[in-house]
């Protein structure tokens, strides 16, 4: 199970990576502060750093620097609010292995960060997801029900991706709101619904089961592809 240390003083984004990494298997943990965060990165427990370059004590930039010169060679996905050419060549240079422009979707993120483990680990990417006769390319972006070739639309492509990333698992709406539409969602929206729905109808209304007072999950099939 992979360690990410989230380096992020705005609480309201910490929390919303935080979360979503955890709905996602990743055990995190998260540091206000720039001088909290190189204490963290220099202790070599983690298997990717999210650093946000804006961090009060030591900024990210610092930070960046000093790992390096420490010899802390976890991945690092660099966050800004500033969005300049400038700005990402010092990222880069100073030892970041990506970069991200706040506001980001948290999908992006975490294809981000799937990516960076992988490449650090050398395993083979996962390219079609399955449970029981319901499959996902996502290279294709093309999902299968049985024999039926089904279209999806975007939001219905990365909410069933979700899904068949935790079949049987129960996912609240505040999860899957922010998975697919990202930090800045009215909690109070019933658009989970509304593509929960559209998924049904496309794949089967028995695909997607209701956990009354909780949120859904994806039924888990024991039937094969055919």
């Amino acid at each position: 199970m992979n360690r990410i240390l989230i380096a992020e003083d705005e609480e309201r984004i910490a929390s919303f990576v935080e979360k979503g990494l955890r709905a996602n298997g990743f055990v995190t943990t998260v540091a206000a502060d720039g001088d909290t965060a190189f204490d963290y990165a220099c202790t070599g427990s983690f298997d990717l750093i999210v650093l946000d370059i804006g961090l009060p004590g030591r900024d990210g930039f610092t930070v960046l620097r000093e790992m390096r010169e420490s010899r802390v060679t976890a991945p690092v996905i660099v966050l800004t609010a500033r969005d300049s050419v400038r700005d990402t060549v010092a990222g880069l240079e100073g030892g970041a292995d990506d970069w991200m422009t706040k506001p980001f979707r948290f999908e992006e993120l975490l294809a981000r960060v799937r990516l960076r483990l992988r490449t650090a680990a050398r395993t083979p990417e996962v390219t079609v997801l399955r449970s029981g006769d319901l499959s996902l390319d996502l290279r294709t972006r093309q999902a299968r029900a049985g024999t039926t070739v089904v279209d999806l639309t975007a939001r219905e492509f990365v909410m069933l991706e979700f899904f068949l990333r935790h079949p049987g698992q129960v996912l609240s709406r505040e999860q899957i709101l922010s998975h697919v539409w990202g930090y800045d969602f009215d909690p109070g929206s019933n658009i989970v619904d509304v593509y929960v729905r559209a998924l049904r109808k496309k794949l089967g209304a028995a695909r997607v089961e209701t956990a009354r007072g909780m949120g859904y999950r994806l039924a888990v099939s024991t039937r094969a592809p055919s």
